[in-house]
């Protein structure tokens, strides 16, 4: 007997098909696997749910289609049809997701589903090449770049909250007075995946690694304080995140930049990474 096609939650029974999904492209997948990877498919320790589309029978078959339901709403491959289907398990839920960001195709598509009900967005942007670096960086990576340790969060938010407003365009303190924001970054700060320059006691450069599978670490959060952009730190700065990744984690160092940012993509070209993909984020 066949189930009827559409969009379920997913549970620990499909784990095995779900990472298969995963590995078949995992510097997309990234954001998505390294929850996968650490917390299986429950959605209390998952932090969203993992909806499938599929046509299958009730004894097990191939998933065709990904979407992880969270603070981010990220749809990871799907044909129309799932889109469809993915869009109206979406509007029974709520909107409960900051943005819609993943590969370009299924963003843009699951968005064309959703304006009427979500619409309309802050901002959207439709063009960001996925770019992935899997050897050693062709620029210098910068000596002084390192970890932040955790006695240093209060000399490092300070910039992560300038870059947050650069970048997204709003004020990550504006809800709960930086509470939230705060954790979030002293979580990174913690694990190991805060990086920073400090001159003078202050940061001028920074980045972090925002989402690390097995195979694929995603930089994010790359910036210079505005004084001191020109010189370089951006590129050896980010050289140096990526040689962590690659030689010393033993992952392949992705990220994602708007096709707009002409300085920052020719950065990580110099640095030696190559487009893989493409994204889009949808803000709200």
């Amino acid at each position: 007997m066949l189930r009827l096609a559409g969009a379920r939650m997913l549970d620990e029974r499909d784990l095995p098909e779900v990472l298969a999904v995963l590995a078949a492209d995992p510097v997309a997948s990234c954001m998505v696997a390294s929850r996968v990877e650490v917390a299986g498919l429950d959605p209390w320790r998952l932090g969203g749910e993992l909806w499938a589309y599929d046509q299958r029978s009730l004894r097990g078959g191939r998933i065709d289609a990904l979407c992880f339901a969270g603070p981010n709403l990220i749809p990871l491959c799907g044909s129309p049809a799932a889109l469809r289907s993915f869009a109206d398990r979406a509007r029974r839920r709520g909107r409960m997701c900051s943005s819609l960001v993943g590969p370009a195709e299924q963003v843009l598509g699951l968005w064309e589903e959703l304006t009427p009900d979500w619409g309309p967005a802050r901002e959207v942007r439709p063009e960001q090449p996925l770019m992935a670096l899997g050897g050693s960086p062709e620029v210098r990576a910068d000596p002084l770049v390192r970890p932040v340790r955790p006695d240093e969060l209060d000399r490092y938010l300070p910039a992560a909250i300038a870059m947050f407003i650069e970048e997204v365009g709003v004020d990550p303190c504006a809800d709960d007075g930086g509470a939230s924001y705060r954790a979030r970054v002293a979580e990174l700060i913690a694990g190991g995946r805060a990086f920073a320059r400090f001159e003078g006691g202050e940061v001028v450069f920074k980045a972090e690694i925002g989402a690390m599978s097995s195979k694929v670490g995603q930089i994010q959060g790359v910036w210079v304080r505005p004084d001191r952009r020109g010189h370089g730190l951006g590129a050896t700065g980010t050289a140096a995140v990526s040689e962590r990744l690659v030689r010393g984690l033993g992952r392949t160092a992705s990220l994602y930049v708007n096709s707009y940012n002409d300085v920052a993509r020719s950065a990580y070209r110099k640095i030696g990474f190559t487009q893989v993909g493409q994204y889009a984020t949808v803000l709200f």
